[in-house]
């Protein structure tokens, strides 16, 4: 008998369209579970649905229930009551002196027991960690910083602080804080026009006489002195006060809780709004004004 060989069928011939047909079911059912490949494998997540939803922008509270201020001179209210003197009572930010209306009184319920100043005279940028760790223990929910101007305010223009060594000051501050101080606001006052000081001031007599005693050299050295040189070393040191506020901006910008105020700059205060002890720091007149500037700032609606 001659053998009649069948042609040869492969395996997937017999059981392929069975076998295709389980996994295609199988797929279906696991579809919420994972995603299979054409050839039945599993294939892994991908486009949307891989995505996690976004995470809820930070939100800007206007009623903080404490404040700790940090800064120079000018927050702890340096020659606006005595010569030669702090007066925290007048702080901008934590006074007491219902003539000045501090933004503890504004927006603090308990404004003795939830409101702290750790301003220094003569506080540098550099120091501003120290203020920092000193605020931490207190847990606050706003902290307001005001420093800058000492940077620019040396015995000339080449001691000024530079730009790069201030913004890497302010940079690594804020870093700390923001790891001291996760969920606090932060509101940071641009530096002052030191020009518009030196302006004003030396309408002054008295505060002509003072200046001689070495406040601001850089700014205030011979302010009668109308020379070309003169003036462009006056230049050179609003310049560096604006590179200052921009160094300011820039870091609290990438901050969601951070508010940096431009308009302590752009103030067009008088003589009024200075210390009649020495016509530089802010009097009682000038720190109601930076009081009612942040007060604008910190109450203004999130965007």
């Amino acid at each position: 008998m001659t053998r009649i060989d069948r042609p040869f069928r492969p395996w997937r011939s017999r059981f392929g369209r069975r076998s295709v047909r389980t996994v295609a079911t199988a797929c279906a059912l696991l579809t919420t579970l994972t995603a299979c490949s054409a050839d039945g494998g599993s294939a892994s997540h991908s486009g949307a649905s891989a995505k996690r939803p976004a995470k809820r922008a930070p939100v800007w509270r206007t009623d903080p229930g404490s404040i700790a201020a940090l800064g120079d001179s000018i927050t702890v209210g340096f020659d606006a009551c005595t010569v030669l003197s702090d007066c925290p009572e007048v702080s901008w930010a934590t006074g007491t002196d219902p003539k000045v209306d501090s933004l503890a009184r504004r927006l603090v319920t308990h404004p003795a027991t939830h409101s702290w100043n750790f301003a220094k005279t003569g506080a540098l940028m550099s120091d501003l960690p120290d203020q920092i760790a000193a605020a931490a223990d207190r847990k606050p929910e706003l902290v307001t910083i005001l420093i800058g101007a000492n940077d620019a305010c040396r015995h000339d223009v080449g001691t000024m602080t530079p730009k790069a060594a201030f913004r890497t000051d302010f940079a690594r501050s804020m870093t700390y804080l923001r790891r001291a101080l996760p969920h606090t606001q932060v509101y940071v006052a641009a530096v002052p026009d030191l020009l518009r000081l030196w302006s004003e001031g030396r309408k002054n007599p008295l505060g002509k006489q003072v200046w001689k005693l070495g406040i601001c050299g850089s700014m205030l050295r011979d302010p009668d002195d109308l020379t070309k040189a003169a003036q462009d070393r006056r230049a050179k040191v609003r310049d560096r006060v604006q590179a200052y506020n921009a160094a300011l901006a820039e870091v609290c910008g990438k901050d969601p809780l951070c508010r940096f105020d431009g308009s302590v700059f752009d103030y067009r205060f008088t003589g009024r709004q200075l210390s009649t002890w020495d016509w530089f720091h802010p009097g009682t007149g000038g720190q109601k004004e930076l009081a009612e500037l942040a007060f604008r700032a910190i109450t203004r609606p999130q965007r």
